[in-house]
């Protein structure tokens, strides 16, 4: 089950776990962009796909798409949680809407799909592993700021990625958080003029240490490890994929 999987990282995720003959849902709010995902993903390989429109925000758009998916795929051994958004501004000008929507998409978005996800391990009797998308946001403020409401939002699904972790331990169920850093998506240029991309791109390639933003499948690969049998020790943790954003200081001296 992959959440956001109309483009970007949860697309890439979605193909490659139809590489590994994985059966696939595909979930996203733009229903034609899950349909797209998966006909890549039924070329690909995968032993079943189904699209489905769903807004995550919404708890009974959420379960329906789990019930529909379980009824076309069987029982559900692995989710990742990505579906997300962000809407950028200095806080003491956001509008309560603003923030609301992204909590709402980013956090409560996490908290709805993890909830139908382990129901639904649960009654399988079987182990199983969620992926959530987190970000160096959770970390560290942006240095160009006005990410109050993102940052925050994936400072819960960290916060949360840990509790589940030690919650369902007991059950055989993994959960992990992977925090991309810059990445070549439709969600890295949200808030940017479409004609500063270019420049921003450039700023942005010679702040990260590895030099270059990433590729949706560069991060996509650290999640379907964590789905995958060989991370089976490891639960709990934040697989960091960032070009180094993280490992560096702020200054440049």
């Amino acid at each position: 089950m992959v959440t956001g999987g109309g483009a970007g990282i949860g697309r890439a995720v979605a193909i490659q776990c139809a590489a590994r003959g994985d059966r696939v849902a595909v979930l996203d709010i733009d229903g034609p962009a899950a349909q797209d995902t998966v006909a890549a993903a039924r070329a690909t390989g995968a032993g079943a796909a189904i699209g489905l429109e769903c807004d995550v925000s919404r708890e009974e758009s959420v379960a329906r798409a789990f019930e529909q998916a379980a009824g076309s795929l069987g029982p559900l051994y692995g989710a990742f949680a990505n579906a997300g958004m962000d809407a950028g501004g200095w806080l003491h000008e956001l509008p309560a809407e603003t923030w609301k929507r992204v909590l709402d998409t980013n956090l409560t978005g996490v908290y709805l799909t993890c909830k139908y996800a382990l129901q639904q391990i649960l009654k399988a009797g079987t182990p199983g592993s969620i992926v959530c998308t987190s970000s160096p946001a959770a970390s560290v403020a942006f240095a160009a700021g006005a990410a109050g409401a993102y940052s925050a939002s994936k400072g819960g699904v960290s916060a949360l990625v840990r509790c589940m972790a030690v919650d369902y331990a007991r059950y055989g169920i993994r959960v992990n958080a992977v925090v991309p850093g810059a990445t070549e998506t439709r969600l890295m240029w949200a808030n940017v003029d479409p004609q500063a991309v270019p420049e921003m791109r450039r700023r942005i390639c010679g702040e990260v240490p590895l030099g270059r933003l990433a590729s949706p499948d560069e991060p996509a690969r650290a999640v379907v490890w964590l789905l995958s049998e060989e991370s089976s020790y490891v639960t709990g943790s934040h697989l960091v994929c960032d070009g180094g954003i993280l490992a560096k200081a702020s200054i440049s001296v």
